[in-house]
């Protein structure tokens, strides 16, 4: 499981309607409305690589709204929750 942070710019009239459709993107697992240099916090997870594109350049920076973009990729879970069984449930390979 690849995670990657997503700081998000949005126009500031729309931010609620922005995070709406951003968390309704596959591969989004959670938007949080920040305080901060930023509008938004997304937290992406896919299983592969290239799938980082499709989610956060080909679909979630074209969002209507969306004005920037900054994504960090995590090395790394330090948590004292199991994230991979959590979205593994009900998942074949």
């Amino acid at each position: 499981m690849l995670t990657a942070i997503v700081l998000i710019d949005t126009d500031p009239n729309r931010i609620p309607e922005v995070a709406q459709a951003i968390a309704d993107q596959p591969g989004v697992s959670e938007v949080y409305s920040v305080t901060g240099e930023v509008d938004l916090v997304a937290m992406v997870r896919v299983r592969e690589h290239e799938e980082l594109a499709d989610v956060i350049a080909d679909r979630l920076s074209k969002v209507e709204g969306v004005q920037r973009t900054q994504t960090y990729i995590a090395f790394r879970t330090y948590s004292q929750h199991d994230l991979e069984s959590a979205f593994a449930l009900g998942i074949e390979d």
